[in-house]
């Protein structure tokens, strides 16, 4: 860019950097937005709006004890005053302030219709009347007493609080969400005697870490005496989140909290039964939920739901009817945890501003400490500020004093003398303020000036005078009486209160078996899975011997197939020694010619589909390479939870993976390509989930043709070319039997031409 020193001003024009312009204004916006609108303060936990509501309250006198008045009144004074900003954005703060399903400790106490859980609005603001609840005047408590600064409004005609004085953990009571420039906040509400409970042994213990604030025993009973047992919302709910994941959420200020609607089984005779939620995950609309339910249950995605209504009225009563009286209740519930938003997480941020003024995230113990020693600060102000005034009315006693002692005198010069003022300071060796107190005095009050009286309340205030020095000079006294407050404001909202007591309960999540609630997603469907030379892939309807040839692309043909279920997982081998896993629900319909599996899973360039079986939990096979080496591996242990499979036989060219067979017996029968017949002990092969393997059979030339295992009460049995079964019992193997690794003989007559023992 040019040198701007070349280019003046002309006709009142600037030439400006755009860069260093649009930097310089977009960082002011950001911390405009970060620091007066999007985070809350750590003192007192709330943002400019609702600072700027509660305060506009107070200086209307909408104190709980006093009459309503209408929200439109406050919002008017909030925007002339204080809050230059659209009207609705005011009002739809006031609102939630007042709704007892938004806020654990609700600040606004609203008559009319100020919305529901379903998600309907507020009625309009010159129809619905507000004041404070007690909370509000909590955190109002010592305003007037020099406990907090003020600073002047937009316009400079008013001033407003930079903070509350706030006798209550708002921030973490009521918590908080925000979105600013580049950082957001989201602080999930809390139960207040804990809190105060964590408090206190803050005090009592200042390098208390997290584990120390948490409660040992999340499970147990809800108690007075709790320490933090995690968030507790308004709308109750069951939280299933371990110990340790709470504890390193609050000591990171980071993480989150999953929570679970809470349900009972209700019976209704002869073995039916509903299931009734009763309360929902926090930040839920409850018609929202309900049509996201009717949603899946129409698209069929939840097999083992009949039918949902909605019987609420005061309170939250939702009736999920199951398909049937032998549907478990709780694995329909897990499936319904897992599909809607009956079950969420609510993510803990704990960004707010630290002193008013620099955003950081804090620990739950940092964010306690800093409403502590927010406090510690409106104690030292307030008690100074009492001292001002007992200062000013000692010296204001110690003049009224002097007046009754010499009545008749002060009489005579405030009624004789031109300036009564210097007179009586003159004559008396009183101060300003007390001839100004004396002057000020009406004639009624000298029926008061009794001089016990006056020296009585000398007296008190003296004795009051020094408690505050004393006060102000121990830093452990200052803590006792924040204790102090501490300890009544946890008596005052206790679990034993109706608006203290707990409302999410803590739990542990029921061990169900994965696999039954993911079956539960799929409804189960007799199919025919058809696999073609080509790796082209389709399930038919039904289970079908027989398959169409004209199903498969032109020199393309059936490689194999098998009978399965929409419930099964198959296992698929490559010759790599790679083992896939595919739902049989996720297999394309048999109208068409399927498609190829290579679009399904990632399968390596030059590798082939050895074979398919349908996966069986607690089952084993034998895997082995074409080179004959082998070992037993459990099915459980080949399951892959990803597209790019699971290694399990290892195999070095020109070897490949070839064999996959079950095992079903005590005895292992092996056949080469060399048409050699080996039988060894089943407990010769190590059982394993990857490697190499071991020698199954040694080969001159060629390799491993078929495996078999079986019982050796049984004997070995086989089948030829044209169906027939031949059988061997164990004393007629003799020959054959060897140990694993040997070459074996010539198997006996009638055994298939092509080396299978299915021919």
């Amino acid at each position: 860019m040019a040198d701007n020193a070349t280019l003046p001003p002309a006709d009142d024009q600037r030439v400006v950097d755009l860069r260093r312009a649009l930097e310089e204004r977009y960082l002011s916006y950001a911390l405009s937005t970060i620091t007066q609108r999007a985070l809350p303060d750590a003192r007192d936990g709330l943002k400019p709006v609702h600072r700027r509501i509660i305060h506009a309250m107070r200086l209307l006198k909408l104190d709980p004890n006093q009459g309503y008045k209408k929200s439109a009144r406050i919002v008017g004074d909030v925007i002339g005053k204080f809050h230059p900003h659209g009207d609705q954005s005011i009002y739809d703060a006031l609102v939630r302030l007042a709704q007892d399903f938004a806020l654990r400790y609700p600040l606004v106490d609203g008559q009319g219709n100020f919305g529901n859980i379903d998600g309907d609005n507020a009625a309009a603001m010159r129809y619905t009347e507000s004041r404070m609840t007690d909370v509000a005047t909590r955190l109002l408590e010592g305003i007037t007493e020099d406990a907090i600064d003020f600073k002047a409004t937009y316009d400079g005609e008013d001033e407003e609080p930079v903070v509350l004085p706030s006798n209550f953990p708002n921030l973490l009571a009521n918590g908080s969400t925000g979105i600013a420039v580049g950082m957001a906040t989201s602080i999930p509400p809390h139960n207040v005697a804990e809190l105060c409970n964590a408090a206190l042994k803050l005090i009592n213990n200042p390098k208390a870490e997290i584990e120390d604030l948490i409660h040992e025993d999340l499970t147990t009973p809800s108690h007075q005496d709790d320490l933090v047992r995690g968030p507790d919302f308004p709308t109750g709910g069951v939280m299933v989140e371990s110990r340790e994941a709470m504890i390193n959420a609050y000591k990171t200020g980071r993480g989150s909290f999953r929570v679970r609607a809470k349900w009972e089984v209700e019976e209704t005779g002869r073995g039916v039964y509903l299931i009734v939620v009763t309360e929902i995950p926090y930040g839920i609309q409850k018609s929202r939920l309900v049509e996201k339910i009717a949603e899946l249950l129409l698209a069929k995605k939840l097999p083992l739901l009949k039918d949902v209504r909605d019987e609420s009225s005061d309170d939250i009563r939702l009736v999920l009817e199951p398909r049937s009286r032998t549907v478990d209740a709780t694995i329909l519930m897990e499936q319904l945890f897992k599909t809607s938003d009956l079950e969420t997480r609510f993510s803990l941020n704990l960004n707010v501003l630290d002193k008013g003024a620099v955003p950081k995230v804090m620990s739950l113990a940092q964010a306690l400490k800093a409403w502590l020693e927010h406090r510690k600060e409106v104690l030292v102000r307030r008690s100074s500020f009492r001292l001002g005034q007992i200062a000013h009315r000692l010296e204001v006693l110690g003049g009224y004093i002097i007046a009754y002692l010499n009545l008749d005198e002060v009489i005579r010069i405030i009624r004789e003398e031109d300036d009564a003022k210097v007179s009586l300071m003159a004559t008396f060796e009183l101060s300003d303020v007390q001839a100004e107190a004396i002057l000020n005095m009406r004639l009624r009050s000298l029926r008061k000036l009794e001089e016990i009286e006056l020296r009585k309340e000398h007296g008190n205030l003296t004795e009051e005078q020094k408690h505050i020095e004393t006060l102000l000079g121990s830093e452990k006294r200052q803590w006792g009486v924040i204790s102090t407050q501490i300890t009544e404001l946890k008596a005052d909202y206790g679990k034993q209160t109706p608006l203290g007591a707990r409302r999410t309960m803590l739990a542990t999540a029921p061990d169900t078996n994965l696999a039954e609630i993911t079956e539960a997603f799929i409804e189960r469907e007799p199919i025919t899975i058809i696999l073609s030379q080509k790796g082209w892939i389709r399930a038919l309807k039904g289970h079908t011997t027989e398959v169409d040839e004209k199903g498969f692309k032109a020199g393309d043909s059936l490689k194999l197939s098998l009978h399965a279920e929409t419930t099964d997982k198959l296992l698929m081998l490559t010759t790599g020694g790679k083992v896939y896993t595919i739902g049989g629900d996720k297999l394309p319909g048999g109208r068409g010619q399927g498609e190829p599996v290579r679009i399904m899973v990632d399968i390596e360039e030059g590798q082939d589909i050895v074979d398919i079986v349908l996966y069986r939990p607690g089952a084993k096979r034998i895997i082995s390479s074409s080179a004959g080496y082998g070992f037993v591996v459990a099915e459980d242990d080949m399951i892959a939870n990803t597209r790019k499979g699971k290694q399990i036989l290892n195999v070095a060219a020109p070897a490949e993976a070839s064999l996959m067979v079950p095992v079903n017996g005590d005895r292992v029968a092996v056949i080469g390509q060399n048409r050699k017949l080996l039988v060894f002990s089943l407990a010769q092969l190590a059982t394993m989930s990857r490697g190499k393997g071991v020698r199954l059979q040694r080969y001159k030339d060629g390799g491993i043709s078929d495996i078999k295992t079986f019982f050796a009460a049984d004997g070995l049995t086989w089948t030829n070319s044209s169906g027939r079964t031949f059988s061997k019992p164990m004393e007629e193997l003799t020959e054959w039997l060897g140990d694993r690794a040997a070459a074996g003989r010539q198997p006996p007559n009638g055994f298939p031409r092509n080396n299978k023992f299915i021919g």
